[in-house]
Protein backbone atom coordinates (compact mmCIF):
# COMPACT_ATOMS: atom_id res chain seq x y z
CA UNK A 1 0.00 0.00 0.00
CA UNK A 2 1.03 3.58 -0.52
CA UNK A 3 1.61 5.69 2.57
CA UNK A 4 -0.47 8.74 3.59
CA UNK A 5 -3.61 10.35 2.20
CA UNK A 6 -5.14 13.57 3.53
CA UNK A 7 -8.83 13.86 2.63
CA UNK A 8 -10.48 17.28 2.93
CA UNK A 9 -14.24 17.45 2.62
CA UNK A 10 -16.70 20.18 1.73
CA UNK A 11 -19.06 22.06 3.99
CA UNK A 12 -19.78 25.56 2.76
CA UNK A 13 -18.13 28.66 4.20
CA UNK A 14 -18.85 27.66 7.81
CA UNK A 15 -17.65 24.10 7.37
CA UNK A 16 -14.58 25.38 5.56
CA UNK A 17 -13.78 27.67 8.49
CA UNK A 18 -13.98 24.71 10.89
CA UNK A 19 -11.67 22.77 8.57
CA UNK A 20 -9.02 25.50 8.61
CA UNK A 21 -9.12 25.51 12.40
CA UNK A 22 -8.49 21.77 12.43
CA UNK A 23 -5.58 22.10 9.99
CA UNK A 24 -4.03 24.89 12.04
CA UNK A 25 -4.50 23.08 15.35
CA UNK A 26 -2.91 19.87 14.08
CA UNK A 27 -0.04 21.77 12.48
CA UNK A 28 0.66 23.67 15.69
CA UNK A 29 0.84 20.31 17.46
CA UNK A 30 3.66 19.28 15.15
CA UNK A 31 1.69 17.17 12.66
CA UNK A 32 2.97 17.76 9.11
CA UNK A 33 -0.11 17.63 6.91
CA UNK A 34 1.47 19.15 3.80
CA UNK A 35 3.76 16.11 3.63
CA UNK A 36 0.91 13.75 2.75
CA UNK A 37 1.60 11.66 -0.32
CA UNK A 38 -1.75 12.73 -1.75
CA UNK A 39 -4.37 15.33 -0.83
CA UNK A 40 -7.93 14.60 -1.98
CA UNK A 41 -10.11 17.71 -1.97
CA UNK A 42 -13.85 18.06 -2.41
CA UNK A 43 -15.59 21.43 -2.77
CA UNK A 44 -14.22 23.69 0.01
CA UNK A 45 -11.66 21.00 0.74
CA UNK A 46 -10.38 21.46 -2.81
CA UNK A 47 -9.83 25.17 -2.14
CA UNK A 48 -7.92 24.68 1.09
CA UNK A 49 -6.05 21.63 -0.16
CA UNK A 50 -4.82 23.62 -3.15
CA UNK A 51 -3.66 26.48 -0.98
CA UNK A 52 -2.02 24.22 1.59
CA UNK A 53 0.00 22.29 -1.01
CA UNK A 54 0.92 25.54 -2.74
CA UNK A 55 2.73 26.72 0.38
CA UNK A 56 0.10 28.76 2.21
CA UNK A 57 0.60 27.93 5.92
CA UNK A 58 -2.32 26.38 7.78
CA UNK A 59 -1.97 29.14 10.36
CA UNK A 60 -2.61 31.75 7.67
CA UNK A 61 -5.69 29.93 6.38
CA UNK A 62 -7.00 29.90 9.95
CA UNK A 63 -6.23 33.54 10.69
CA UNK A 64 -8.01 34.64 7.53
CA UNK A 65 -11.18 33.01 8.86
CA UNK A 66 -10.83 34.76 12.21
CA UNK A 67 -10.28 38.14 10.58
CA UNK A 68 -13.21 37.83 8.20
CA UNK A 69 -11.10 37.63 5.05
CA UNK A 70 -12.10 35.06 2.41
CA UNK A 71 -15.78 35.79 2.90
CA UNK A 72 -18.12 34.07 0.46
CA UNK A 73 -21.40 35.84 -0.22
CA UNK A 74 -23.68 32.94 -1.05
CA UNK A 75 -27.27 33.85 -0.24
CA UNK A 76 -29.35 30.68 -0.43
CA UNK A 77 -33.10 31.19 -0.70
CA UNK A 78 -35.78 28.98 0.79
CA UNK A 79 -36.89 28.15 -2.75
CA UNK A 80 -33.40 26.98 -3.72
CA UNK A 81 -33.18 24.85 -0.61
CA UNK A 82 -36.56 23.28 -1.34
CA UNK A 83 -35.61 22.47 -4.94
CA UNK A 84 -32.31 20.96 -3.85
CA UNK A 85 -33.96 18.75 -1.23
CA UNK A 86 -36.77 17.74 -3.60
CA UNK A 87 -34.22 16.58 -6.16
CA UNK A 88 -31.73 14.88 -3.84
CA UNK A 89 -34.33 13.14 -1.65
CA UNK A 90 -36.73 12.18 -4.43
CA UNK A 91 -35.35 8.67 -4.81
CA UNK A 92 -33.84 6.05 -2.54
CA UNK A 93 -31.56 4.92 -5.35
CA UNK A 94 -28.20 6.77 -5.28
CA UNK A 95 -27.89 7.02 -9.06
CA UNK A 96 -31.43 8.28 -9.56
CA UNK A 97 -30.95 10.77 -6.73
CA UNK A 98 -27.84 12.34 -8.24
CA UNK A 99 -29.41 12.28 -11.72
CA UNK A 100 -32.41 14.22 -10.39
CA UNK A 101 -30.08 16.70 -8.74
CA UNK A 102 -28.08 17.17 -11.93
CA UNK A 103 -31.19 17.79 -14.02
CA UNK A 104 -32.49 20.27 -11.48
CA UNK A 105 -29.14 22.06 -11.37
CA UNK A 106 -29.00 22.34 -15.16
CA UNK A 107 -32.51 23.80 -15.30
CA UNK A 108 -32.17 26.19 -12.37
CA UNK A 109 -32.13 29.91 -12.98
CA UNK A 110 -28.83 30.97 -11.47
CA UNK A 111 -26.12 33.47 -12.26
CA UNK A 112 -23.51 33.05 -14.99
CA UNK A 113 -20.68 30.54 -14.74
CA UNK A 114 -18.25 33.45 -14.63
CA UNK A 115 -19.62 34.31 -11.17
CA UNK A 116 -18.56 30.91 -9.84
CA UNK A 117 -15.11 31.19 -11.43
CA UNK A 118 -14.70 34.67 -9.97
CA UNK A 119 -15.67 33.65 -6.44
CA UNK A 120 -13.46 30.57 -6.42
CA UNK A 121 -10.60 32.48 -8.00
CA UNK A 122 -10.76 35.02 -5.17
CA UNK A 123 -10.65 32.21 -2.61
CA UNK A 124 -7.58 30.70 -4.25
CA UNK A 125 -5.86 34.07 -4.17
CA UNK A 126 -2.57 33.97 -6.08
CA UNK A 127 -2.61 30.18 -6.28
CA UNK A 128 -3.11 29.22 -9.92
CA UNK A 129 -0.64 26.43 -10.70
CA UNK A 130 -1.00 22.79 -9.81
CA UNK A 131 1.29 22.06 -6.84
CA UNK A 132 4.23 19.72 -7.17
CA UNK A 133 2.77 17.33 -4.59
CA UNK A 134 -0.10 15.08 -5.65
CA UNK A 135 -3.48 16.81 -5.48
CA UNK A 136 -6.72 15.16 -6.58
CA UNK A 137 -9.88 17.25 -6.91
CA UNK A 138 -13.36 15.78 -7.24
CA UNK A 139 -16.33 16.92 -9.29
CA UNK A 140 -19.57 15.28 -10.44
CA UNK A 141 -20.32 15.01 -14.15
CA UNK A 142 -23.90 16.20 -14.65
CA UNK A 143 -24.36 13.86 -17.62
CA UNK A 144 -23.41 10.62 -15.89
CA UNK A 145 -23.74 11.51 -12.20
CA UNK A 146 -20.31 10.00 -11.58
CA UNK A 147 -17.64 11.39 -9.27
CA UNK A 148 -14.52 12.04 -11.33
CA UNK A 149 -11.07 13.33 -10.44
CA UNK A 150 -8.97 16.16 -11.79
CA UNK A 151 -5.23 16.29 -11.22
CA UNK A 152 -2.17 17.92 -12.73
CA UNK A 153 -2.34 15.53 -15.68
CA UNK A 154 -5.99 16.12 -16.58
CA UNK A 155 -5.32 18.94 -19.03
CA UNK A 156 -7.36 21.53 -17.11
CA UNK A 157 -6.22 24.45 -15.00
CA UNK A 158 -6.27 24.33 -11.23
CA UNK A 159 -8.89 27.09 -11.21
CA UNK A 160 -11.13 25.08 -13.54
CA UNK A 161 -10.82 21.95 -11.41
CA UNK A 162 -11.53 23.70 -8.10
CA UNK A 163 -14.43 25.68 -9.57
CA UNK A 164 -16.01 22.48 -10.89
CA UNK A 165 -15.67 20.94 -7.44
CA UNK A 166 -17.37 23.94 -5.80
CA UNK A 167 -20.35 24.42 -8.14
CA UNK A 168 -23.15 23.95 -5.59
CA UNK A 169 -26.22 22.55 -7.41
CA UNK A 170 -29.21 24.90 -7.77
CA UNK A 171 -27.35 27.74 -6.01
CA UNK A 172 -24.62 28.03 -8.66
CA UNK A 173 -24.78 26.78 -12.23
CA UNK A 174 -22.86 23.68 -13.28
CA UNK A 175 -19.62 24.92 -14.82
CA UNK A 176 -18.15 23.99 -18.18
CA UNK A 177 -14.70 22.41 -18.06
CA UNK A 178 -13.14 20.33 -20.87
CA UNK A 179 -16.41 20.42 -22.80
CA UNK A 180 -18.53 18.93 -20.01
CA UNK A 181 -20.78 20.38 -17.29
CA UNK A 182 -19.79 19.76 -13.68
CA UNK A 183 -21.37 20.24 -10.27
CA UNK A 184 -20.09 20.13 -6.71
CA UNK A 185 -17.84 17.17 -5.95
CA UNK A 186 -19.78 16.62 -2.72
CA UNK A 187 -23.07 15.90 -4.48
CA UNK A 188 -22.69 12.14 -3.89
CA UNK A 189 -20.15 12.11 -1.07
CA UNK A 190 -19.08 15.08 0.99
CA UNK A 191 -15.45 13.92 1.12
CA UNK A 192 -15.05 10.96 -1.28
CA UNK A 193 -12.97 8.84 1.07
CA UNK A 194 -13.27 5.97 -1.41
CA UNK A 195 -10.53 7.66 -3.44
CA UNK A 196 -8.04 7.01 -0.63
CA UNK A 197 -8.25 3.25 -1.14
CA UNK A 198 -4.75 1.75 -1.30
CA UNK A 199 -3.17 4.19 1.16
CA UNK A 200 -1.85 2.81 4.44
CA UNK A 201 -2.75 5.82 6.59
CA UNK A 202 -5.70 8.13 5.94
CA UNK A 203 -6.60 11.33 7.74
CA UNK A 204 -10.01 12.67 6.74
CA UNK A 205 -11.19 16.11 7.86
CA UNK A 206 -14.88 16.23 7.00
CA UNK A 207 -17.05 19.21 8.03
CA UNK A 208 -20.29 17.51 6.95
CA UNK A 209 -20.16 13.71 7.17
CA UNK A 210 -23.45 13.05 5.32
CA UNK A 211 -24.36 14.06 1.78
CA UNK A 212 -28.02 14.87 1.19
CA UNK A 213 -29.68 11.80 -0.30
CA UNK A 214 -29.22 8.03 -0.23
CA UNK A 215 -25.44 8.07 -0.42
CA UNK A 216 -22.75 6.48 1.79
CA UNK A 217 -21.60 8.75 4.59
CA UNK A 218 -18.02 9.44 5.61
CA UNK A 219 -18.18 7.04 8.55
CA UNK A 220 -19.20 4.13 6.34
CA UNK A 221 -16.50 4.99 3.82
CA UNK A 222 -13.91 5.17 6.61
CA UNK A 223 -15.04 1.77 7.89
CA UNK A 224 -14.67 0.34 4.38
CA UNK A 225 -11.09 1.63 4.17
CA UNK A 226 -10.34 0.17 7.59
CA UNK A 227 -11.69 -3.19 6.45
CA UNK A 228 -9.22 -3.00 3.56
CA UNK A 229 -6.34 -2.63 6.02
CA UNK A 230 -5.90 1.14 6.22
CA UNK A 231 -5.41 3.04 9.45
CA UNK A 232 -8.07 5.74 9.25
CA UNK A 233 -8.67 8.82 11.39
CA UNK A 234 -11.93 10.62 10.63
CA UNK A 235 -12.42 14.07 12.12
CA UNK A 236 -15.83 15.72 11.91
CA UNK A 237 -17.34 18.47 14.08
CA UNK A 238 -17.96 17.45 17.68
CA UNK A 239 -20.98 18.58 19.68
CA UNK A 240 -19.40 21.89 20.69
CA UNK A 241 -18.39 22.66 17.13
CA UNK A 242 -21.82 21.77 15.73
CA UNK A 243 -23.43 24.10 18.26
CA UNK A 244 -21.43 27.15 17.14
CA UNK A 245 -21.59 26.22 13.44
CA UNK A 246 -25.38 26.06 13.43
CA UNK A 247 -27.42 24.66 10.56
CA UNK A 248 -26.79 27.35 7.96
CA UNK A 249 -23.42 26.53 6.39
CA UNK A 250 -23.36 29.81 4.44
CA UNK A 251 -23.85 32.08 7.47
CA UNK A 252 -20.70 34.18 7.24
CA UNK A 253 -21.08 35.53 10.77
CA UNK A 254 -20.37 32.05 12.16
CA UNK A 255 -17.03 31.54 10.44
CA UNK A 256 -14.74 32.84 13.22
CA UNK A 257 -16.46 30.77 15.92
CA UNK A 258 -16.44 27.70 13.67
CA UNK A 259 -12.72 28.13 13.01
CA UNK A 260 -11.97 28.42 16.73
CA UNK A 261 -14.06 25.32 17.43
CA UNK A 262 -12.10 23.37 14.84
CA UNK A 263 -8.82 24.55 16.33
CA UNK A 264 -9.89 23.54 19.83
CA UNK A 265 -11.06 20.14 18.66
CA UNK A 266 -7.82 19.48 16.78
CA UNK A 267 -5.74 20.53 19.77
CA UNK A 268 -7.61 18.11 22.00
CA UNK A 269 -7.23 15.24 19.52
CA UNK A 270 -3.71 15.96 18.27
CA UNK A 271 -2.02 13.22 20.29
CA UNK A 272 -4.34 10.50 19.03
CA UNK A 273 -4.07 11.78 15.45
CA UNK A 274 -0.27 11.79 15.68
CA UNK A 275 -0.28 8.21 16.93
CA UNK A 276 -1.91 7.08 13.68
CA UNK A 277 -0.43 9.60 11.24
CA UNK A 278 3.17 10.10 12.36
CA UNK A 279 4.56 6.64 13.08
Amino acid sequence: MADTALVLGGGGPVGGAWLTGVLAGLTEAGIDLSGAEVVIGTSGGAVFGSRLLSGVPAAELYERQLSGVDAVRLPVTASQTARFLWAALGSRDPQRSVDRLARTALRARTGPESEVFGTVGALLGEVRDWPERKLRITAVDTRTGNVEVFDAHSGVTLLEAVTASCAVPVVWPPVTVAGRRWMDGGSRSTANLQLARGYRRVLAVVPIPHAVGPHPDARQQAADLSDDGARVVLLSPDRAARRVMGRNMVDDTRRPAAARAGHAQATALAASVAESWCD
